[in-house]
């Protein structure tokens, strides 16, 4: 077993300080940080510091059943003013490290702001994105899923202290399995595009992604029954308590809050049902069962039980369900060398053949396809060491390829058998792998199973790492003339939140997409995401193939994923839609380039451009 507690942590890019908030609420513009901690390692990722402290901000601390900091508890804690010295000392010159880094970097700028100073972080590392770059067999990359996969013990969850001590050793974990294999930290500049200020700003009206809900859609409430974990149930009008109370309620009872009433909506929670509100009108034309806020918190004391998600006789029925034998199924090929039209068209067989396309290197490639100029690519070497077969592009020619094969010696310059060495993983045992993912090719469309997992929903787009360009994800809210209604309705990297969607800088060569589909505006029936290049002379045929990604969720497992390839000279892409189709959403692919910039595009959308 590799030793994870002294690889080196030093590779290029300084030293690290690990660090957790916990907060009253999701949103930087309105909540406040209550606890921070923060550790600063040295190069081998030994604890050299640690920092901790409760802070009492002088507001509601929000879900108290979440991290258990009451007013009492915060009572007499400091300001953050008077710890913001001692913190800054401990960031400044280093790596911030955290899991899901922009929500910590976002509210710690937040906090530094209001001071009147500026968050002294150059540069972050999130942990998250690392752990889906690295691509491990787990089915969701959450802090407690990643520390039991490395046997880490965690004694507090929700505790910044012990989430930073749990993270300080995932991360030493993660290093090792990512420089095993080759893989580079996602390493991001901040401050990055996000323009934090601008979205403070915006008002309570921009809301971020909600909390999951962990349990499968059982149906509507009906007359005298009771509540079943993984009911929607959505809000509107006056309560007598703070609404985010009653969601946090509802939410730790394991019901799925949602922002708007469809036919799918378990019930209405509303104190006033002829108030008039768009929620309270959809009640009354889908016949949606309507509770007043006391009748809600009675049926709270008793909620059955519902059906998880993770349920493992759901698993295999879903296995059997979607079994099928092409004969590249459920092999990952990264294709290395030829120009960018030969390796598109490689990756367009593979997928032909059932199997999937990589553009980066990850646990989960299993095969190598090399064309011409492929030895000088680094990461041939790297498959070499890993023991990965390596393959021509003959294979593709087979009628019916041949099964996975046991990995066979390559040979060096000197013509000699290069031995792959075994690297053993840092992980102390195995954890099942997950489903492979469904493999979408441009133009291919599937219904999205919000009835099972939900209406949160991330698109991510990575391209090959490593490179500096300038890659630029955004997203049209469009209306059913396929124009957006405002400029609100389009997220780029300078408004990079509207409601019910975000957009997230997770390192220089990915970014995602956060849609909560039950939060978007009304007039909204369809999302197209695309990808356009900033800066001149470069095209998507310099950079190459760009890959997506669909999960139920920022830190869950992917559930569909996409390799798109453009042609030479397109600067635009578009990469995939989510629409409306009768009652459900469904999710296509496309891969469409043009040889125009962001602002044409923006225009052709609806989008008023300035020049």
């Amino acid at each position: 077993m590799a030793n994870v507690g002294e690889v080196s942590l030093d590779a290029g890019f300084g030293s690290f300080t690990v660090v957790d908030v916990e907060t009253s609420g999701l949103r930087a513009a309105q909540h406040r940080v209550l606890s921070v901690a923060a550790l600063t390692l040295d190069t081998a990722g030994r604890v050299t510091r640690e920092f901790h402290t409760l802070l009492d901000p002088g507001c509601d601390p929000g879900p108290v059943h979440i991290h258990g900091l009451t007013r009492e508890v915060l009572r007499g804690a400091p300001a953050f003013a008077e710890v913001r010295e001692e913190l800054s000392e401990l960031l400044t010159g280093r790596v911030m490290v955290a899991h899901n880094a922009r929500f910590d970097y976002g509210f710690l700028a937040r906090e530094f702001d209001l001071t009147g100073d500026v968050l002294p972080v150059s540069r972050r590392l999130c942990t998250l994105a690392l752990a889906r770059r690295v691509c491990l067999p787990v089915p969701d990359c959450k802090l407690a899923t990643l520390a039991s996969y490395y046997g880490i013990a965690q004694t507090r969850a929700h505790d910044a202290l012990d989430d930073t001590r749990v993270l300080a050793g995932v991360l030493r974990a993660l290093v090792a399995d990512a420089a095993r294999l080759g893989v580079a930290p996602p390493m991001l500049a901040c401050p990055p595009k996000e323009n934090y200020r601008e979205t403070w700003n915006r008002g309570s009206s921009r809301t971020g992604p909600k909390q999951p809900c962990l349990y499968t859609y059982p149906g509507r409430l009906g007359a005298g029954e009771p509540l079943v974990q993984g009911m929607k149930i959505a809000f509107t009008g006056e309560a007598s308590v703070d609404r985010e109370i009653l969601v946090a309620e509802a939410e730790a009872a394991g019901l799925d809050v949602t922002g708007a009433v469809s036919k799918l909506t378990s019930a209405l929670v509303t104190n006033t049902p002829r108030s008039g509100t768009g929620k309270a009108r959809r009640a009354v034309e889908y016949a949606t069962p309507v509770l007043t806020e006391r009748q809600f918190r009675t049926l709270l004391e008793k909620v059955r039980p519902g059906r998880r998600k993770d349920d493992p006789a759901a698993a295999a029925q879903r296995g059997r369900e979607n079994r099928a034998d092409p004969p590249l199924s459920g092999r990952r090929f990264l294709v290395l060398g030829g120009s960018h039209a030969q390796a598109a068209a490689i990756r367009a067989r593979i997928g032909e053949l059932g199997g999937s396309a990589a553009v980066n290197m990850s646990a989960r490639v299993t095969d190598v396809l090399t064309l011409p100029g492929a030895e000088s690519d680094h990461r041939l070497a790297k498959a070499v060491e890993l023991g990965l077969p390596v393959h021509g592009p003959e294979l593709l020619a087979l009628a019916s390829a041949p099964p996975l094969p046991e990995p066979s010696p390559s040979r060096g310059q000197d013509g000699e058998p290069c031995v792959a060495t075994p690297v053993e993983s840092p992980r102390p045992f195995a954890v099942s792998d997950p489903p492979p993912p469904t493999v979408l090719g441009p133009g291919h469309v599937m219904d999205l199973p919000t009835a099972v997992h939900g209406d949160t929903w991330t698109v991510r787009a990575s391209w090959v790492q490593g490179r500096n360009w300038e890659v630029d994800v955004v997203a049209f809210l469009l209306d059913g003339d396929e124009k957006v209604s405002g400029d609100d309705d389009f997220v780029f990297y300078n408004q990079p939140e509207t409601v019910g969607i975000r957009l997230n800088a997770d390192g220089p060569s990915e970014q995602s997409v956060d849609v909560s589909l039950d939060r978007l505006p009304d007039h909204c029936v369809r999302v197209v995401f695309a990808a356009a290049l900033d800066g001149a002379g470069v095209t998507f045929g310099d950079i190459g193939a760009v890959e997506i990604e669909f999960a139920p969720g920022p830190d869950v497992g992917t559930m569909a994923r996409a390799t798109l390839d453009a042609a030479t000279e397109e600067r635009t892409l578009l990469l995939a839609e989510i629409y409306v189709r009768g009652d459900s959403w469904r999710l296509r692919a496309f891969g469409q380039g043009y040889t125009d910039g962001l602002a044409a595009l923006a225009r052709g959308y609806g989008v008023d451009v300035a020049g």
